[in-house]
């Protein structure tokens, strides 16, 4: 194979806040900017008027863009995101806005947030200069029964996440917020559920969810990956009882493993089929694999028909140099995965 380019820890990470309209994202946001440990964060959102932050305003540094008091800047997402993304990065390199360290972007109440990420993802500048650190989904404890059953959105949403905030929990009784829990931890195994109040989450529970360990700077594949989540919950997660209607029964979460290497062209062309066919229904996909003739692993994340780069790592993380690549899909089970993957490899 091509020398994949190792991944770059000193980009800066990038946080998407997604979650369906009304479930707490903008007070989940605006909780987080009053946190010391978020100084030096710059936030892109959809709707500035919307996030009540007038309060914090000290002075207006351009149209768009304002300082706040907590060390953040704040830039409301008027037009294309690449652009957005490119002008904070110069005016950051021009010393015409304080130096963030991160970024956080909040989608709309009724985004898909896979357009966001494939920016982060494809564009030459932005993926050089940012890296996508993880997707937070904020879900309303209340409503959520209702929302999952009737908008593919919120599933997907959720589907996707790093990390899941249930949100407004003071409303619901504890049977109903087992059943959310149990209802979400299906959707997506892997990512923990936190509770907020009032968006009250620390703001270490959100942040540093991807590759990289923000604190050693160092990558951290089982922390990533979480496959143990996958084989944990796949004995019960999809059982028997499937009501066809609802939007979660279409979802499947599965972690794939290969003993021996797999030689990369092969690889190239599995996945290239694998999008063809079935691009739209590839919700998520991280992995780790062993390729032949390579003595460093290589990692591999992939949201819907759009891969990253490959990267490789400077060396493997434990003993265990099996390849392991872990999905989530929509109407996409593994047994049809898994049928794909070792016919071309």
């Amino acid at each position: 194979m091509a020398e994949a380019p190792a991944p770059d820890s000193d980009a800066i990470p990038a946080t998407v806040i997604t979650g369906f309209l009304g479930s707490g994202k903008t007070t989940l946001l605006r909780a987080l900017l009053t946190h010391p440990d978020m100084e030096e964060t710059a936030v892109l959102i959809n709707e500035f008027g919307e996030i009540g932050l007038d309060h914090l305003l000290v002075r207006e540094i351009s149209e768009d863009i304002v300082l706040l008091n907590a060390g953040c800047l704040c830039c409301s997402v008027r037009g294309d995101l690449i652009h957005a993304l490119r002008d904070l990065f110069l005016k950051r390199v021009r010393n015409e806005i304080p130096e963030f360290q991160r970024i956080a972007i909040e989608t709309t109440g009724l985004a898909d947030p896979a357009p966001i990420i494939h920016t982060l993802m494809t564009d030459p500048l932005i993926g050089a200069r940012y890296r996508l650190d993880g997707i937070v989904t904020t879900v309303d404890a209340a409503l959520a029964p209702s929302q999952l059953d009737t908008h593919p959105e919120a599933v997907k949403q959720a589907a996707v996440a790093d990390r899941i905030v249930l949100t407004k929990i003071d409303l619901v009784e504890d049977c109903l917020l087992t059943e959310v829990r149990h209802r979400l931890r299906r959707l997506n195994p892997a990512a923990p559920i936190l509770t907020a109040l009032h968006g009250d989450v620390p703001p270490d529970e959100l942040l540093g969810t991807g590759l990289y360990d923000p604190r050693t700077k160092t990558a951290d594949v089982t922390r990533w990956l979480n496959e143990e989540a996958y084989h944990a919950d796949e004995p019960h997660m999809h059982g028997s009882h499937h009501d066809l209607n609802r939007h979660d029964d279409h979802i499947r979460a599965f972690c794939v493993t290969l003993d021996t290497p797999i030689p990369w062209d092969r690889f190239v062309v599995w996945t290239d089929l694998l999008l063809a066919a079935h691009g739209a229904r590839l919700l998520r996909l991280k992995g780790i694999l062993n390729v032949a003739g390579e003595e460093r692993p290589v990692v591999v994340h992939g949201v819907q028909h759009v891969f990253h780069p490959p990267a490789a790592l400077p060396g493997w993380p434990s003993a265990d140099r099996r390849s392991r690549i872990v999905f989530i899909t929509r109407d996409l089970g593994r047994e049809a995965v898994e049928a794909t993957l070792r016919a071309s490899i």
